[in-house]
């Protein structure tokens, strides 16, 4: 996949044209890129968004997914969803975090997107919101900066990631299954933000794309905050969107644990934050349990007290940002129909 440089004037945007603002139009893919996306069939299914260059969580994921294979199942297949790059910006962290990661599926997300841009119209690529501080956003712009720069010493790792898709497609059972980064969409997109999902404006919007993209489920990640959400169908069929949030930061208030998704035909044999049934497939938010200690010290060689990414992140890594289980299960519960 080319993503060659982009001008402001091809991007997608409101009229904020600051750098980590904007979306380029290289972003968008729409669904009826998920509709045509080659089909996978597995018996289970992990997907993996914003891993963020965090080695021990790399090693708590790819440990549930090993211990996870009932007799006469398929072994797992894990899919990460973008960001799994933005903090490994030491040499070693960003070389093995990206020869792992890309031992399995994966899309890419911004982060990546914008590794082999000439450019830096988009900054991050984040396509931040109004509601997130300028401040956050500059900082997030040094950050890939940093991280760009390492990309740019592992050419061999910056091809294979630059020839990775935007979206990718499952079957699990009889549920049909997109994957992307951001939305329905684009790349970026923060329509399956929590925020959005609780839109009834949103309705029409949601009903559409599940039709064009001839899915039942989207699984998507970027917005770092998660949610879990059954979607009515104007067919009158019940849709689910899960939103893993961070599976390499912390999720909730108080709780350092990331999150990642499992969708399975059978239930899952580790605790679930929350799990519910959609046709044959079981859906699940799973804690994902990494060595916070040793994560903090990995964190803290390569982003030191006063650095962009502390400054933004450590905070977070350390108490969890101020976000509850309920707010990511609300409105109600997605169980009840």
């Amino acid at each position: 996949m080319s993503r060659g440089t982009t001008s402001r004037a091809a991007s997608v945007s409101s009229a904020d044209e600051t750098p980590g603002r904007i979306c380029p139009l290289r972003y968008r893919y729409g669904p009826a890129a998920v509709a045509r996306a080659k089909n996978r069939v597995t018996d289970t299914l992990y997907v993996v968004g914003g891993l963020y260059g965090n080695r021990p969580a790399l090693d708590a994921v790819e440990t549930m997914a090993r211990t996870d294979r009932p007799p006469g199942a398929q072994a797992p297949v894990v899919c990460f969803n973008g960001d799994f790059n933005w903090f490994n910006v030491e040499d070693r962290a960003f070389a093995e975090i990206n020869r792992r990661v890309l031992a399995h599926d994966a899309i890419v997300g911004n982060v990546e997107a914008e590794f082999d841009t000439p450019a830096e119209d988009a900054g991050c690529g984040c396509a931040y919101p109004p509601s997130v501080d300028a401040c956050v956003v500059e900082r997030s712009n040094r950050i890939h900066a940093c991280l760009k720069a390492t990309a740019r010493r592992h050419a061999d790792l910056l091809d294979r990631i630059a020839r990775l898709p935007m979206v990718a497609r499952y079957r699990v059972g009889d549920c049909r299954i997109g994957v992307v980064h951001g939305d329905a969409e684009s790349l970026a997109g923060w329509r399956f933000d929590v925020t959005a999902l609780d839109d009834p404006a949103q309705g029409t919007w949601r009903g559409r794309m599940f039709e064009a993209a001839e899915v039942d489920l989207f699984a998507s990640t970027h917005t770092c905050l998660p949610a879990l959400r059954r979607i009515q169908l104007p067919s009158g069929a019940s849709g689910v969107v899960v939103n893993n949030g961070s599976a390499g930061m912390p999720n909730f208030k108080g709780d350092l644990t990331g999150l990642c998704t499992r969708i399975a035909t059978t239930p899952s044999p580790h605790p679930a934050l929350h799990e519910l049934q959609l046709g044959s497939a079981w859906v699940a938010l799973l804690p994902v349990h990494f060595d916070t200690v040793r994560w903090k010290m990995e964190f803290l060689a390569q982003w030191p007290p006063g650095s962009p990414a502390w400054l933004s992140y450590f905070e977070r890594i350390s108490t969890g940002p101020n976000f509850t289980p309920q707010q990511a299960l609300a409105p109600g519960r997605p169980d009840i129909e």
